[in-house]
């Protein structure tokens, strides 16, 4: 089977290499030429933890082609990939402009029978748009199938994710599209993979709706770990009691500066808005938003309390991106956090293992340190902000030497309070 994927980005180069290592025969389309130029010499745009060497070993054996022409690839193709990027407008809504150019450039070389697949996340009702757009856009009438393919994949374990899945969703209201979607993910069956069938809508929904039930859980937990402050014990107490229940589980109950990234902000103010848009309320969500957004700023008193006044401070900050193992720069709670202690007077010297180069275009007025030790030399007080592993065991006593005073603020939690005040440390976490 020859597939076409329509945007290289993370989604989509991730998708197109994955498919390529199941043995699909597939090419990669983008309209920036410089991009596709990098990929065929194997040069990857983004940071995700095994994507290298999948994209280089499937292009050397010549299954994975990247191009900028996407008439040739929709006229090989069976199935094409829409996975261009959506990105939220002021008003939370995403921007669908890139969505239907992809699409009226795969109306006009179509040649055949074709399934037309978003795998971008869209409002629920576009699938349905899309078969009326293209129909009208086509210069060769003919037959085509349209189905919803939501991606879970995680950023840092994207891969894992796209070979092992919890579950495939694929919707569409045709039984001839179900079948060839059903055959492009046959490789699965082998691990007893569940593909879920469902309509076009329920698939577009899913993905909104996942995505907003885990920034609720994570919401919750902030709010829990805010109130655990007040009281006095500890969250990680509360949240291994909650866990232990199978109703509830253990996931994505780690409080710290709120969620970010491309999918969690994004899916949740976009679900508010295709709810307002059929007149239906998401209060639950629209509560998940705003402790997200408070919960950022919650952390500046934090801070304050074991800095003092910031004015002539120097804050080291670990951990840049919004979660470790990718260089992910979309709202990550860095960045308001470090405007928020620049603007009280302090300066930054910060470090994070791969995220400083895509960190320098929020932050530009910021240090960047060569590694983590030298991201806490002559600082006032060291703040963790993303809990990359080389943090997870620094060297404590070299720590307490090079920092100005012994004052940290974990903001993931990755130490505990009891044995840093024994090593000397004023030391705050999140909830404990």
């Amino acid at each position: 089977m020859h597939i076409a994927v329509i945007g290289t980005g993370y989604v989509g180069l991730v998708s197109g290499a994955c498919f390529a290592e199941f043995g699909v025969e597939v090419t990669c389309v983008d309209v920036d030429e410089t991009k596709i130029e990098n990929l065929k010499k194997g040069i990857i745009p983004i940071y995700e933890p095994g994507l290298e060497n999948i994209v280089i070993k499937n292009h050397k054996a010549g299954r994975l082609h990247f191009t900028t022409d996407i008439k040739s690839a929709v006229e090989q193709a069976l199935v094409i990939f829409l996975a261009v990027g959506t990105p939220p407008q002021e008003d939370g809504s995403p921007n669908m402009s890139y969505y239907y150019q992809a699409a009226k450039d795969i109306a006009e070389a179509m040649n055949g029978y074709k399934v037309l697949v978003t795998k971008s996340t869209v409002p629920v009702g576009t699938g349905k748009k899309l078969r009326e757009y293209v129909s009208e856009h086509q210069k060769t009438k003919t037959n085509f199938g349209v189905a919803s393919n939501p991606e879970f994949l995680r950023e840092g374990a994207a891969i894992a994710d796209f070979m092992r899945p919890d579950r495939v969703v694929i919707g569409s209201n045709e039984e001839d599209a179900i079948a060839i979607m059903k055959d492009l993910y046959r490789p699965l069956y082998l691990i007893e993979t569940p593909i879920v069938i469902t309509s076009l809508e329920a698939a577009e929904l899913t993905k909104y709706a996942a995505n907003a039930f885990l920034a609720t859980k994570i919401s919750f937990i902030n709010e829990i770990a805010n109130l655990c402050d007040k009281i006095g014990c500890d969250v990680h107490d509360v949240a291994k009691g909650m866990g232990m229940d199978k109703r509830i589980g253990g996931k994505f109950l780690h409080p710290g500066p709120g969620f970010g990234g491309s999918c969690f902000p994004k899916d949740t103010r976009a679900l508010a808005s295709v709810a307002k848009e059929f007149g239906s309320e998401t209060l639950i969500v629209d509560s998940v938003i705003e402790v997200n957004k408070r919960q950022r700023l919650a952390m500046i008193p934090k801070i304050e309390e074991i800095v003092g006044d910031f004015s002539g401070k120097k804050i080291g900050v670990l951990g840049l991106s919004f979660k470790p193992e990718t260089d992910d720069m979309r709202e990550s709670p860095a960045i308001e956090i470090i405007r928020e202690i620049q603007k009280r007077g302090a300066t930054v010297k910060a470090f994070d293992p791969v995220a400083m180069e895509e960190a320098k275009h929020s932050l530009p007025d910021i240090e960047y340190a060569a590694d983590e030790y030298a991201a806490i030399e002559g600082v006032d007080a060291l703040v963790i902000v993303t809990e990359w592993n080389q943090f997870r065991a620094l060297d404590m006593n070299r720590v307490k030497k090079l920092l100005n005073a012994p004052k940290i603020i974990d903001l993931r939690n990755i130490y505990e309070p009891k044995e840093m005040k024994e090593l000397g440390f004023e030391y705050v976490g999140v909830g404990r």
